[in-house]
């Protein structure tokens, strides 16, 4: 019994990812972060061949400003919207001294950068004019959020998402904290995915 209500009960949470379209958002989201990624790692091997010396640059980066530095801009920039990619930090951490510490400490940074916007988010709920400018820039995050949960914060902790927006849709409309800061934790593993890439080419 326990076993057939199990299965009933995917059967439904799969029909209504189906009819919400989840599974189509989620293919198209990866296929763009498919795209964004691919078109990285382009980028940084054009700019190397025909135009710079990365390496030189990113040496350049760590001898010029301290780690303490980077953190702390890297964490602004994921609390605030997250408009600088996290792969060029974790460029930077593959050249640094300790290139694996390092790519813990700017997930972490992202980590907190997010539960920072949540709270944000949760606060700005308290300034009606605010409140509602901020609803109407992310209003397709908002309404995403409401129909797929935890499953919209698990896309934007693993693709090209901003994952500032999404916590800050998540505090907007009082998304169990709890929830959030567990699938939040999946930033982790994106950052580890991206570094097994990056670290290979710097």
């Amino acid at each position: 019994m326990i076993r057939r209500g199990f299965t009933r009960q995917i059967a439904l949470l799969n029909r209504y990812y189906l009819i919400s379209k989840f599974y189509s958002f989620l293919k198209d989201t990866s296929i763009k972060g498919g795209v964004v990624t691919l078109a990285f790692v382009l980028l940084i091997f054009g700019l190397e061949y025909f135009f710079l010396d990365l390496n030189f640059l990113l040496n350049n980066l760590v001898e010029t400003y301290s780690p303490q530095v980077i953190f702390a801009f890297f964490l602004l920039s994921e609390t605030i919207l997250g408009v600088i990619p996290p792969e060029i930090f974790i460029a930077w951490a593959a050249k640094s001294v300790s290139p694996w510490l390092f790519l813990i400490i700017l997930a972490t940074m992202s980590y907190l950068g997010g539960i920072i916007s949540y709270f944000i988010g949760s606060r700005l709920y308290l300034i009606p004019a605010i409140k509602n400018h901020i609803e109407v820039k992310i209003s397709k995050h908002i309404v995403n959020l409401r129909k797929w949960g935890g499953l919209l914060v698990f896309v934007g902790a693993m693709l090209p998402l901003p994952h500032s927006i999404v916590s800050m849709a998540c505090g907007l409309i009082k998304y169990k904290f709890s929830n959030y800061v567990l699938w939040a934790l999946l930033r982790y593993l994106r950052f580890v995915i991206y570094a097994l890439v990056i670290f290979r080419i710097f």
